[in-house]
């Protein structure tokens, strides 16, 4: 019998009942204070007006009168300012009354034509509450006049394209490096099963299984280094570097080239350098990452017999790595795709030699440094990649 969980469940956001400032109250408030001044601004215009304008006796000699229509006999200026009093007095009040009906109406309006504005607005808000993993390719899709809300709608939908995207791409990321770990961690287990299974193994056996074993956990090392390496290096992307000291990238490159000599001469690849000083700001263990993976990929995805070539050097602007090889063939058209995690030639490429992360931890240190990479497919194979980072003088 399974055990109640214990978690807590998310409560349901229940509407508060207390009057918020919202925007749509707020836009009718603002326009019934409008109206309703601009309705007494009127209304105190006219009362002047009136009392201005009901003059009739201000031409008439002292001490004349006038006689009523009940007969009775009133002097001219008590009936004037018995008339002016009525007309006045009369005049505020139905100016009132107006004024209230008129600003009721006005504020239910605008409250109205508020809310039909703002309703994309709520649309927003909507879809931004139900959007989940499972429920991102919901959007907006508004489709009403071309003003500031239908911009605000638009980018919403385009960050929630962006976002989608990022999804895929993490999960794709996760996918392959899932992948690329357990088939070394497959490789070892297969082996430590066989060998043990049999039992006329000798120590020739166990040596040979004791160097597969040694071989997986290597790569399977190489992947876990790797993957750290990029991630540190994305988590430094448009911010403070930790690590900042001038370098030259020359330096780096020589280094890195001496790292693969044997391997150079096993393949007999033809090595041309032009290393000038390049010097940089920055992190100089990912600089040397940097300069290590495009000198590894260039040697490692090469043939016998080919060649490599690498430059650098600087204007006092920028300064350059530039690394090309022969190799493979490569489309340009899948050039971009080089630089995503686990991918050769717009490929997936798990289970292909090397973890697949080298030109992805080399976009990530130049994004984290400022700088740019680019890459051009060769004419009958191969590829030139070039980054290009700011020079010591600029980046200080």
């Amino acid at each position: 019998m399974s055990r109640p969980s214990n978690r807590r469940l998310p409560a349901l956001r229940r509407p508060s009942l207390r009057l918020r400032p919202t925007l749509r109250l707020r836009l009718t408030l603002l326009n019934g204070v409008l109206l309703v001044g601009a309705g007494a601004i009127l209304v105190l215009l006219a009362w002047l007006l009136v009392r201005d304008a009901l003059r009739p006796t201000d031409e008439l000699l002292p001490g004349t009168t006038v006689v009523l229509a009940d007969g009775s006999t009133l002097e001219a200026a008590a009936w004037q300012q018995r008339l002016v009093d009525s007309a006045s007095g009369e005049l505020l009040a139905k100016g009132l009354a107006a004024l209230l009906a008129i600003g009721m109406v006005g504020v239910v309006g605008a409250y109205a034509v508020a809310g039909r504005a703002l309703r994309p607005l709520h649309q927003v808000t909507a879809t931004a509450r139900r959007l989940g993993e499972t429920t991102l390719d919901q959007r907006i899709g508004y489709s009403g006049a071309d003003d500031e809300v239908a911009e605000l709608a638009d980018t919403f939908d385009a960050m929630l394209d962006r976002i989608a995207a990022a999804f895929e791409a993490q999960k794709r990321f996760v996918a392959n490096a899932s992948h690329e770990l357990r088939t070394p961690l497959a490789v070892m287990r297969t082996e430590i099963d066989v060998t043990l299974s049999d039992d006329e193994a000798d120590t020739a056996e166990y040596r040979r299984m004791a160097t597969v074993v040694r071989d997986a956990s290597e790569r399977a090392n190489g992947l876990v280094d790797a993957l750290l390496v990029l991630a540190r290096s994305e988590a430094q992307t448009g911010q403070r570097l930790g690590r900042r000291s001038e370098c030259d990238l020359a330096t780096g490159t020589v280094n890195a080239l001496s790292a693969v000599r044997r391997e150079v001469e096993r393949i007999k690849l033809a090595v041309r350098t032009s290393l000038e000083p390049a010097p940089v700001v920055g992190d100089p263990g990912l600089l040397d990452r940097l300069a290590g993976n495009l000198i590894e990929n260039a040697v490692r995805y090469n043939h016998l017999h080919g060649r490599l070539w690498v430059r650098t050097g600087s204007d006092g602007q920028r300064s350059w790595l530039v690394v090309g090889n022969t190799g493979f063939e490569v489309d340009q058209a899948d050039v971009p795709g080089l630089f995503e995690p686990f991918r050769r030639g717009g490929r997936e490429r798990t289970g292909a030699r090397g973890s697949g992360l080298g030109l992805s931890i080399v976009r990530a240190v130049c994004d984290a440094h400022g700088g740019t990479v680019t890459a051009v497919a060769q004419p009958g194979g191969g590829l030139e990649v070039t980054v290009t980072l700011p020079a010591a003088e600029v980046a200080r």
